[in-house]
């Protein structure tokens, strides 16, 4: 029996580009950024904007009051809580740039407790909601950097913007071709690398963990790759009690992250 053909209702609306960030919280922590913004639109009736409105004038961002139903198909989503603005691409850094801006120029020193940076590096994953939310832990604690992987990764979309809630736009952040590479010259740079992995020896709370670090978190599923892997100077495992063998790599990521944070600023 054929199909019928589906009518012009029932097809998905088109995904908003990277430029357009949407959301009351994105589109604040964009204002806040600095980033150059060039419209904001806000649906009729929406109400409790006062703030947002007040910062975006006081930038002098143009503002267009737009139907409910109009700022949906412009953002592809229904999810925009009534706002939505058009930005400069988020900005890249070679990774050369990303290692001078995060340590100042200097070789970080083994063992600095005081300042020591934290690069985060994720590997191959593909979730904007996994990636959006690292994002997002990475700039709660206060990351020098992030490093992605530029192809069979998520790339830094409209939902990883909403889903970080507009830390990206506070970040530093570099795509790589090859992420086993960048570990080797983030390792050069003065950094000691640490995995999460779930079949580790050593668990995360008994590694010392306060010097400049670069920790890598592996793609949903398969974790990381073998030659990420054994880049790495250090596999740490988050101790489980349930019976569930994994968890989720945002999550993991984040309980890693702020281990390695209580540690460089406790030590």
């Amino acid at each position: 029996m054929r199909r019928p053909e589906p009518t012009a209702r029932s097809e998905p609306a088109a995904p908003a580009p990277p430029s357009l960030v949407f959301g009351r919280r994105p589109v604040i922590e964009l204002l806040r950024s600095g980033r150059p913004v060039d419209r904001l639109w806000v649906a009729e009736g929406a109400a409790g904007l006062a703030p947002l409105l007040t910062l975006a004038s006081s930038q002098g961002v143009p503002v267009q009051r737009v139907a409910r139903e109009v700022l949906s198909r412009l953002c592809g989503s229904e999810r925009h809580q009534g706002v939505a603005a058009r930005a400069a691409e988020v900005p890249l850094l070679s990774l050369h740039e990303l290692l001078e801006q995060a340590t100042g120029g200097e070789r970080p020193a083994p063992g600095d407790r005081t300042s020591a940076p934290l690069l985060v590096v994720l590997d191959h994953l593909t979730d904007p909601q996994n990636v959006g939310a690292l994002l997002r832990t990475a700039e709660a604690v206060g990351a020098s950097g992030v490093v992605m992987a530029a192809r069979r990764s998520a790339p830094v979309s409209a939902a990883v913007v909403r889903a970080s809630a507009g830390a990206v736009h506070h970040l530093r952040i570099s795509r790589v071709s090859s992420v086993a590479e960048a570990l080797e010259r983030i390792k050069e740079a003065g950094f000691w690398v640490v995995g999460a992995e779930a079949s580790a020896e050593l668990s995360l709370w008994e590694a010392d963990l306060s010097g400049p670090l670069a920790v890598v978190v592996g793609a949903e599923g398969r974790g990381m790759a073998p030659l990420v892997r054994r880049r790495c100077d250090l596999l740490v495992r988050i101790p489980m009690w349930g019976k569930v063998s994994s968890l989720n790599a945002s999550v993991a990521g984040a309980l890693v992250l702020y281990e390695v944070r209580r540690q460089q600023t406790t030590r």
